[in-house]
């Protein structure tokens, strides 16, 4: 819980350091902007492919083997998606902080 305590102060960091700085051009907005879209992109994919994983779990059907068989490679691929971006989120938020430069 606390990297994510962490990501959301590092998201929310870069606002408060324009205003800090009075910094008001372009690149200093596109900045801030950019993480605020990364974060609620990654949070979102988390919550689009667990929820498309549990609707294909449940239109689950013997009667139709077709549409199981489709049902089983959606949801096979999906997690295998889920567990790759798993893992990149968890390098980017937990393994890559602590490994370079010391601790945080």
């Amino acid at each position: 819980m606390d990297s994510v305590r962490s990501a959301h102060h590092r998201s929310f960091s870069s606002f408060r350091g324009i205003s800090g700085q009075k910094a008001t051009g372009l690149g200093a907005i596109a900045g801030g902007v950019s993480e605020v879209y990364l974060t609620f992109g990654v949070i979102l994919t988390f919550l689009l492919l667990g929820g498309s994983m549990v609707l294909l779990g449940r239109s689950f059907s013997s009667a139709h083997p077709v549409r199981a068989t489709l049902s089983v490679l959606s949801i096979g691929w999906s997690a295998v998606i889920f567990s790759i971006l798993g893992v990149l989120v968890w390098l980017l938020l937990v393994h890559l902080p602590h490994g370079v430069g010391g601790p945080q």
